[in-house]
């Protein structure tokens, strides 16, 4: 499918509105009325931050700014889809509306890319997109002009969609493009499409390249506003107590997180199966699978759950709060949420510059410390870096779950689980891969159902740093029985002692029934780089 780029004059928008009896100014209707946010007569300079389609109308999320500095962010509604970045002055008609002047608009109408500069992209190159908006072109703009649709002014029959695509690659990514095509472009969806002209481009049909797309730009967005965890399990540590001298905590709040602190396992827990086995379902790692299945994630410990109830007492907390900066806490929410909670708070995000490809493990990020212990507004920033590290981890498990050439099948999950050691907290990150290979002729010497279960290979690999050992980094292997398994060990004195308890090692996983193939302690970090791992078998499976 090929998608035209319009040759749209400045004044259309305008001109066409006016030829429509429309008054002249764009009416935003206000997602929640606000009495006396502008005096009468005056204007305010405002940007819109994201863009949403609902239907045959828009959800926008300004920001605006007062003559005095003072800066909010508001939810409208719109029936013209202004652009992220687009920059209009408003005046409020009535509590529950804001109107933008002609001018305006047609400074806004030129905003969204009309060309493409084949300077910056020569023909032949793949661009990439999200669909922000559809329309149904040729009827909208026929009925704004004063035609019949399907009739231009030359007779010509008009396009029947008009879409907006955010660039999300090469050097305008995060510049808006205006699309004619077709077919309706499913808004949300992802594109890729190559240059022809500066007037056209031609859409190219790559769905496993776009669900790779997708899984790239949301992992690069949230490793962008990750946290590691014990930052905030630290911070929740050191709250006031009770009827303590500056606490401002609410009683729910307070709630939430004595309940997220009990939630967490400790080292004599990890120590047994049925322990491991409850940390990894509270890990938060499954909470949207349970949600899916209609499930209440409450009912179960769940570490997402337990941040994401966090978040929701933080909130209402902070306009009391002292230091309470509503422009500065806008922008933690904009820019440190996962995209699933901008979504529930009505805000949507840009996309994010790239970043480097998600490695195991995940290095400590640290947003920065509380300047005093009542310091609401970074408390819900550490708790929104850490709900982005825990979706770090699911996004890279899915990066990493693929099906290669040969047909074997490769599934990743990617976790992280905060451990109590006496006062400390231990994260324990931890990777599982599953490997399936296409199944054997059944006609083979050996039977189909041994084959099949040969096939089936299991890897782990296991993070931490433990004191008085320091940071370790555990792989291990299992098919058919058979483990094999490395270590490594920054400290010498620690490699040493891991490599003298191999033998005791060994006689307990005999002792589970396994049969041990290799075991070995190393100085240092294990090697990196692409698939690494994936491309490393210790275990002989001819043996």
């Amino acid at each position: 499918m090929t998608g035209d780029i319009p040759n749209l004059a400045p004044v259309t928008v305008a001109t066409a509105l006016l030829r429509a009896g429309v008054p002249a100014g764009e009416v935003l209707k206000l997602m929640e009325p606000r009495e006396g946010l502008l005096n009468s007569g005056q204007v305010a300079s405002a940007e819109v931050v994201s863009l949403k389609q609902l239907g045959q109308d828009f959800q926008l999320l300004l920001k605006l700014t007062m003559d005095n500095g003072r800066q909010t962010t508001l939810p409208v509604s719109s029936s013209l889809p202004l652009t992220p970045g687009t920059s209009v002055n408003v005046a409020q008609g009535s509590a529950d509306t804001l109107t933008i002047s002609v001018q305006d608009l047609q400074k806004a109408a030129t905003n969204s890319l009309t060309s493409i500069d084949t300077r910056q992209l020569p023909a032949g190159t793949l661009v990439q997109g999200k669909v922000l908006t559809t329309q149904v072109a040729a009827q909208n703009v026929a009925q704004l002009a004063g035609q019949s649709p399907g009739q231009s002014s030359g007779g010509a029959q008009l396009t029947n969609y008009r879409s907006i695509v955010i660039l999300l690659n090469t050097a305008l990514a995060g510049t808006s493009l205006t699309v004619d095509s077709p077919q309706p472009l499913r808004v949300g969806s992802l594109l890729s499409a190559q240059v022809q002209n500066s007037q056209a481009l031609n859409f190219v049909a790559l769905p496993n390249r776009l669900d790779e797309l997708a899984l790239a730009q949301q992992l690069s967005t949230q490793q962008s506003r990750q946290g590691s965890l014990q930052g905030l399990i630290a911070a929740l540590q050191n709250m006031p107590p009770p009827a303590a001298d500056g606490d401002n905590l609410s009683p729910a709040l307070r709630a939430s997180i004595v309940q997220l602190l009990a939630d967490l396992p400790d080292v004599p827990q990890m120590t047994t199966s049925k322990g491991v086995a409850q940390a990894l379902n509270a890990s938060g790692l499954f909470m949207e699978s349970r949600l899916l299945a209609g499930l209440n994630p409450t009912l179960v410990p769940d570490m997402k759950a337990n941040l994401l109830r966090l978040v929701t007492q933080l909130l209402p907390g902070l306009p009391g709060n002292v230091s309470y900066d509503a422009a500065a806490a806008g922008n933690t929410l904009a820019r440190a949420m996962p995209s699933v909670l901008r979504s529930a708070f009505g805000t949507l995000g840009l996309v994010a510059p790239p970043s480097d490809p998600i490695n195991f493990p995940l290095p400590p990020r640290t947003l920065g410390h509380p300047q005093s212990k009542d310091d609401l507004e970074m408390l819900l920033k550490l708790a929104a870096g850490a709900i982005s590290r825990l979706q770090s981890h699911q996004l890279g498990g899915l990066e990493q779950t693929r099906t290669h050439a040969d047909g074997t099948q490769v599934t990743t999950w990617q976790l992280e689980i905060p451990m109590r050691n006496a006062h400390d907290i231990v994260p324990l990150q931890v990777k599982v891969q599953r490997e399936d290979t296409p199944e054997r002729d059944e006609h083979a010497d050996a039977p189909a159902q041994e084959a099949r279960e040969r096939e089936k290979l299991w890897r782990l690999e296991l993070a931490f740093d433990l004191e008085p050992l320091g940071p370790l980094h555990v792989q291990a292997q299992l098919i058919a029985g058979s483990i094999a398994s490395q270590l490594w060990a920054e400290r010498e004195g620690s490699a040493e002692l891991i490599s003298s308890e191999l033998g005791n090692l060994r006689e307990r996983l005999v002792a589970c029934g396994l049969n041990v193939k290799e075991l070995e302690c190393n100085r240092g970090v294990p090697p990196q780089g692409p698939r690494a791992v994936l491309e490393q078998r210790w275990i002989d499976e001819n043996a």
